[in-house]
């Protein structure tokens, strides 16, 4: 578990739960307690004791079972005293944390066959809990969001900074909305490599002179994007309910209130656009997978016409040669170049030019070629 309390002179990280009671909430800032959720289970009692005595309330039952919950989706849901968000992030794979796997509840896709880059799209809940001057979020073992997130708030300057993303957040909110976003990125690195594995099979599927066998492997990627489309919707529709939910929120009484209201909405609009163009992207990849395959059936019954195409025309080229043969294999006694020294020659030559002719006329046809086009 990791507690930190952060105000504009900077973020300072506590000892334990029991620090944070003795010392209680500051004239200004928040506190931002982040815990496993393992720890959440076997530390609820003092983490509610806690909220108790910096918010004056408690988690509601039905709440705590949600932090809980390994496979819920993403969601949102409020009472009149705080608000719970769960979004599911990337597992494992970008985050860098292989040990994530150990934790039972991470098969919300279930385990695939095929490239790693599949194995990377399960995903995990992380639970908020925002609260007045109190942010509260739930994660999966070892998670490395926290920790990446954690360091980059430990380092940033300060409020005062005019650096690009240096500022601390206003509120837990404000923190909520930049970890989400920072999870969301993950998304969006996923999408190159997943464009580059289905550009690989494409180039496999329509390569002519090479029989695509790896169909267990791209059925695996179909169902993993469509799959990737259901998380990323659920995404969108918990963060349209919090936009929704930001709208109902209290005039602020200062100008200083307002700003921070505004910008609130504003990171809110920006985490979503960011989760549209995840969820574009997927949908593209699915069509260009859809594509792909109709694309290789169609070139193999291209293939299957010129195969056919060529054989036909042969056969056309041999039937009066075999009409021939039939001729001179009659048993009458009186035929033409029968008795003759050189018929055979004669016959033989008339052969060779009626198959020559056949061929030029069908190749200037197109029905056969010498060589692939």
């Amino acid at each position: 578990m990791r507690i930190f309390d952060i105000h504009s002179d900077g973020v300072q990280e506590s000892d334990s739960l029991q620090s944070l009671r003795t010392r209680g909430l500051g004239a200004q800032g928040f506190v931002w307690i982040a815990c496993e959720r393992s720890e959440f289970e076997t530390c609820l009692a003092p983490l509610q004791a806690t909220l108790q005595d910096l918010c004056g309330l408690k988690l509601l039952d039905l709440h705590v079972t949600d932090l809980l919950n390994a496979q819920l989706p993403s969601h949102y849901d409020y009472t009149s005293e705080y608000d719970i968000l769960v979004f599911r992030r990337l597992a494992a794979g970008h985050l860098g944390s292989d040990s994530e796997s150990a934790e039972p509840a991470t098969a919300h896709m279930g385990k695939r066959s095929g490239p790693p880059i599949l194995r990377r799209i399960d995903t995990s809940p992380v639970g908020f809990a925002v609260m007045g001057r109190v942010l509260l979020s739930v994660h999966p073992t070892d998670c490395a969001v926290r920790d990446g997130y954690a360091a980059k708030l430990i380092q940033s300057p300060g409020a005062k900074s005019h650096a690009a993303g240096a500022h601390l957040p206003t509120g837990p909110a404000d923190l909520m909305l930049r970890v989400v976003n920072h999870m969301v990125d993950s998304y969006l690195a996923l999408r190159r490599e997943l464009t580059h594995q289905l550009d690989h099979w494409q180039t496999q599927l329509l390569n002519p002179h090479s029989r695509f066998n790896n169909w267990s492997s791209l059925l695996d990627a179909r169902l993993a994007l469509h799959q990737l489309d259901e998380v990323c919707e659920e995404q969108r529709s918990s963060i349209q309910d919090w936009i929704e939910a930001l709208k109902t929120w209290p005039e602020p009484p200062t100008a200083d209130q307002q700003r921070e209201h505004e910008l609130l909405q504003v990171r809110s609009r920006d985490v979503l656009e960011h989760i549209e163009r995840v969820v574009r992207h997927v949908r593209r990849l699915e069509q260009s997978a859809e594509i792909a395959i109709q694309m290789h059936f169609s070139a193999q019954s291209h293939r299957t016409n010129d195969i056919m195409r060529t054989l036909t025309a042969l056969t056309a080229v041999f039937l009066p040669l075999n009409l021939i043969a039939g001729i001179f294999g009659m048993n009458f006694e009186f035929m033409p170049l029968l008795h003759l020294e050189h018929g055979i020659w004669w016959a033989m030559g008339a052969m060779v030019l009626t198959a020559l002719v056949l061929m030029a006329y069908f190749r200037r046809k197109h029905y056969i070629s010498l060589a692939q086009e």
